[in-house]
């Protein structure tokens, strides 16, 4: 087998038992949408904001889980007071992130 095969393989295991894709994706999760939650480089936010700096405890995010533009708000957010980027609404972060906030 050469060599490329035999990293390409590696790769592909180690991907694999991470629970990652290549593009970085991991299960959504409850518990990584928390950690998401009160992560301060969140959509490479510029100025050291979490989600829970504004919304400690879940604080004004107690109908959020009804609100069909979830996706819509959270980027706003993003963009807006954490001076970072948007989030994909169709990936794990993102779908992690609203399982998070709809628990609290």
């Amino acid at each position: 087998m050469s060599n490329q095969k035999i990293f390409a393989a590696v790769v592909a295991t180690l991907f694999i038992m991470t629970g990652t894709s290549v593009f970085g994706a991991k299960k959504s999760s409850v518990e990584l949408g928390q950690g998401m939650f009160n992560d301060p480089k969140l959509g490479d936010s510029a100025n050291e904001s979490s989600c829970n700096s504004c919304h400690a405890s879940g604080k004004g995010l107690e109908n959020a889980g009804e609100n069909k533009k979830l996706t819509k708000l959270v980027n706003n957010c993003l963009v807006g007071q954490m001076a970072g980027e948007k989030l994909d609404g169709r990936k794990a972060p993102m779908r992690s992130l609203k399982m998070y906030i709809k628990s609290l």
